[in-house]
């Protein structure tokens, strides 16, 4: 580690705000050092909680997460905000960005908010999402909330990153439905039916219940075949509530007047104590950590076959141009050449 590294790990170690953003994007662009940084930074980032905000767009989702910044300042609390947003597609930027979001914590020195773009990334975050996150909590911050894009259909990424998932949905346009059929039933760790103040939203959060209810007593059922495995693992993650796992609550809330925050802040934090003290939790806690070391030993995998062989893979997408050889075969060669098969 450079001198200037270790000058910017010792800011963002003492909570220097211009450390952190720094750190922030040199994380996110993946600067030469960013590997080394995170990892010296990794010991500093262990006890703070990480809450994933999720949901279809429209739900409320940015007001919802800026009330619960409110709360828990009032609280002490220093917050962490990572905001994914959609990537321009002409400049691969957030197209929305912290510049508009959640101006009424703009000057706290106690609230750190950085947007990052999906890049192309599914599942509604950033490929760096949990790399941010990490510096935000390595900066001091003791919670970070991470607000997903809110793609509305695939959202399962963000309980692989958080450990508290929060799901938000709101009365009307099918949104209990989306739930459901979305698979934002298995990713919830707490259900929010925003704007509690529209008609249906009684009736919504039933239908919730009643769909949690069914997920519940249907978790043991062997599933069709094997392409619903991450389905079935998010099942036994939420296994029914006698076995000491965790039994999902939906709340009702009205962010925007800020009404029914505070419970939703309490379940979010219950979940946060079962996490840390049972044995279900600490499994769920071991599975996380499996997963992001798997995500990164694709990620670097992949970056060093094209880093290596970088030649060999344009003469052989050229061959496949051509049609004298399959991809999959293509794929083969290379593995082979790598010496991982």
């Amino acid at each position: 580690m450079t001198g200037s590294e270790r000058q910017l790990l010792s800011g963002v170690l003492a909570g220097d705000v211009r450390s952190v953003a720094r750190a922030c994007r040199m994380v996110d662009e993946s600067w030469p050092g960013h590997l080394e940084l995170l990892a010296s930074l990794f010991p500093h980032t262990l006890a703070s909680w990480w809450i994933g905000v999720t949901g279809s767009p429209g739900v409320g989702k940015s007001t919802l997460t800026s009330r619960l910044v409110q709360h828990l300042r009032s609280a002490g609390t220093r917050v962490g905000v990572v905001a994914v947003d959609p990537s321009s597609p002409f400049t691969g930027g957030a197209l929305l960005g912290d510049r508009i979001r959640m101006q009424a914590h703009w000057q706290d020195p106690g609230v750190f908010i950085r947007s990052v773009a999906t890049r192309g990334a599914l599942g509604g975050l950033s490929r760096t999402t949990a790399d941010v996150a990490r510096v935000l909590s390595a900066g001091g911050a003791e919670v970070v909330l991470i607000e997903t894009v809110g793609v509305g259909q695939d959202e399962l990424e963000v309980m692989h990153v958080a450990h508290t998932t929060l799901v938000v949905q709101a009365p009307g346009a099918g949104d209990d439905l989306q739930a459901a059929k979305a698979g934002l039933l298995e990713c919830a760790d707490v259900f929010a039916v925003n704007k509690a103040d529209l008609p249906g939203a009684e009736s919504a959060a039933q239908h919730l219940r009643g769909m949690l209810a069914l997920t519940r007593s249907s978790a043991g059922a062997p599933a069709g075949h094997a392409g619903h495995a991450a389905h079935r693992a998010a099942q036994e993650a939420r296994a029914p509530a006698e076995s000491g796992d965790w039994e999902v609550p939906v709340l009702s809330c009205i962010a925007q007047r800020d009404e029914g925050i505070g419970p939703l802040l309490e379940a979010l934090q219950q979940h946060r104590t079962w996490l840390n003290g049972s044995a279900h939790g600490q499994a769920r806690i071991r599975a996380r950590s499996h997963r992001e070391l798997i995500a990164l030993l694709r990620e670097r995998l992949g970056e060093l076959l094209l880093e290596r062989h970088q030649e060999q893979i344009e003469q052989l997408a050229e061959r496949v141009s051509r049609g004298e050889l399959d991809p999959y075969g293509a794929v083969q060669v290379l593995i082979r050449t790598a010496g991982l098969g």
